[in-house]
């Protein structure tokens, strides 16, 4: 290879890995435009471009990760360019620890859900594989973008594509639980849209640029009316889309309803963008309005917690069961965000990946038995372990997984929650150790429901083991359920420099008391927002990142 070669081959390589990040977006969206080119009766053309992108996207998150630095606290792969300079907005991407393990899980769930459920879906194929590309490119989007405009456009370009599956190929009240969805979800949007746009003139108003940069609003001291108020409308949107207790009602349905692979999606990836935008927006841009709601939170939580099990634990309709324990597990996830300790904050968000893991494969364990037998409920079951040796040996290890057994990824993520929440306050850990034992429980019936007993009915005796196909959507899923419980060091490792950042930063909020001045009428005067006896400690913790607090407010609001 001749010198000129080499540094061609050089540069090349260089572009590549400087706009990889919107490779793995643009992969699936060019997947999207190869379908439409392909005639509606080719179902398994349609069915491989599909597959086909999927795979090259999980290859391509499995070279960024081999080539991500777990200790560095940076953003790494970033790619910032102008989009719409006339409001400041940019195309701006990157990838922390957290991101990463977000985005690889994205990328693992979608092929491995689609090859699971490669026969589910007969009708409407080349609108169900193309919702299903547009959905995965959204997601990811939504796992990197560090422009608040862009975020916005990711976070709605993806509703719509779930929406679609719930809706046409769904179950017979899909109309109903897709407009729950959908309209539970927009006033979420719309809330946060308004506080996105009030963020961004706020900015212009204090430092006469205005930018929809996440790193730009951070480092802005934004008064406590307007941030308490800013907090509640992007925690509302995120809350919605956990979903915390009381706004949990449309999941219910939107799981039972979905075909096979939107219940997996909609469990495995969709629900932890709300948890991630609690961890991405609601903690670093209002940090002081965060930890005045933080025993709020945490009350909200321990709710969902019990009530989700306790849910759970009643329903007959196992698809049912799985979407009930969500609530009960995200809760603890919430809880760990909202202790602000980091310990606490890398146990929640690997029990993102934990939960995405178990309960999309408890999702797909569902979606097999329900083609064979076109039932859910656990009482037309029974001694399948008999019939189905493989399938009750998959079903014992994923749910275990999910009851949060030692040796399984489920322990590990809720022991550092638990041990984090602990040493904050040790009454919240006590009052969310009961859903801990309300999961076994309702874990246990089922498998006894479902896998033991007699086998006495007659449709059972002749069902089939899982053939090669389903077993082999099911194996990367629990080499990662055994792995990340055996070993979890790979996995927490880049968690541990976003953790610290967080915990930092809220603690900053208590060390560096700051009081804002308004003036009667509630605007800001940008001269004013920081008053003079304290812009030193202002100043301080905006060149270390850390938004300042108000120490009166921090008082009045019971905050230790």
């Amino acid at each position: 290879m001749t010198p000129e070669d080499l540094t061609a081959a050089q540069l090349l390589l260089q572009f590549l890995w400087s706009h990889w990040i919107s490779g793995i977006i643009l992969i699936p969206l060019l997947g999207t435009f190869a379908v439409a080119l392909v005639p509606r009766d080719r179902h398994g053309l349609l069915k491989g471009i599909a597959l086909c992108s999927g795979l090259l996207v999980l290859a391509m998150v499995a070279a960024l990760w081999a080539h991500f630095d777990p200790d560095q606290a940076q953003f790494q792969f970033v790619e910032n360019a102008v989009w719409i300079p006339g409001i400041g907005a940019a195309y701006h991407i990157g990838l922390d620890g957290m991101s990463l393990l977000l985005v690889a899980l994205t990328a693992l769930l979608c092929p491995v859900a689609l090859l699971g459920t490669w026969t589910a879906v007969t009708e409407r194929l080349k609108g169900f594989t193309a919702s299903l590309l547009m959905l995965e490119a959204g997601m990811i989007g939504v796992f990197v973008a560090r422009d608040l405009f862009l975020f916005y456009v990711f976070w709605e370009a993806m509703l719509i594509p779930m929406y679609l599956l719930i809706g046409i190929w769904g179950g017979p009240r899909r109309i109903y639980a897709a407009v729950k969805f959908i309209l539970f979800t927009l006033v979420g949007s719309f809330l946060m849209l308004v506080a996105i746009l009030a963020l961004y003139f706020l900015h212009g108003k204090l430092t006469g640029s205005y930018t929809f940069d996440l790193a730009a609003l951070e480092q802005i001291s934004i008064p406590l009316g307007a941030q308490t108020w800013l907090f509640l409308a992007f925690t509302l949107a995120f809350a919605i889309k956990v979903p915390l207790w009381p706004l949990h009602t449309w999941l219910p349905d939107a799981h039972v309803e979905a075909p096979t692979i939107g219940s997996v999606i909609l469990a495995g990836v969709l629900l932890k963008m709300g948890t991630y935008g609690l961890l991405r927006f609601s903690l670093p841009l209002f940090p002081v309005a965060a930890t005045i709601a933080m025993p709020w939170m945490a009350v909200l939580a321990i709710i969902g917690i019990l009530y989700g099990g306790l849910m759970a634990w009643v329903q007959n309709d196992i698809k049912s069961l799985v979407a009930y324990s969500s609530i009960a597990h995200l809760g603890f996830v919430v809880l760990g965000i909202f202790t602000f300790h980091a310990g606490a904050l890398s146990g929640s968000i690997l029990q993102m990946v934990n939960h995405g893991l178990s309960t999309g494969a408890l999702f797909l364990l569902v979606g097999f038995i329900y083609q064979r037998r076109h039932t859910r409920d656990i009482g037309d079951f029974g001694g399948l372990a008999k019939v189905m040796p493989v399938y009750a040996a998959f079903l014992l290890i994923v749910a275990l997984s999910s009851a949060g057994l030692p040796g399984l990824n489920g322990f590990v993520g809720e022991l550092l929650i638990l041990l984090g929440v602990y040493q904050v306050n040790p009454w919240l850990a006590v009052f969310a150790v009961p859903g801990i034992v309300i999961a076994a429980l309702y874990l246990l019936r089922m498998l006894r429901g479902v896998l033991f007993g007699p086998l006495d009915k007659e449709e059972n005796r002749v069902l089939t083991d899982l053939d090669l196909r389903e077993t082999l959507s099911l194996v990367p899923i629990l080499i990662f359920i055994v792995l990340i419980g055996v070993y979890p060091k790979p996995f927490l490792r880049p968690l541990e420099p976003v953790a610290t950042r967080i915990e930092a930063r809220m603690r900053a909020v208590r060390a560096q008391p700051v009081r804002f001045v308004q003036d009667t009428t509630g605007d800001v005067d940008s001269d004013d927002a920081v008053s003079r006896e304290d812009k030193a400690d202002g100043d301080t913790a905006g060149e270390a990142g850390m938004a300042p607090a108000a120490s009166d407010a921090l008082d009045e609001g019971g905050v230790r």
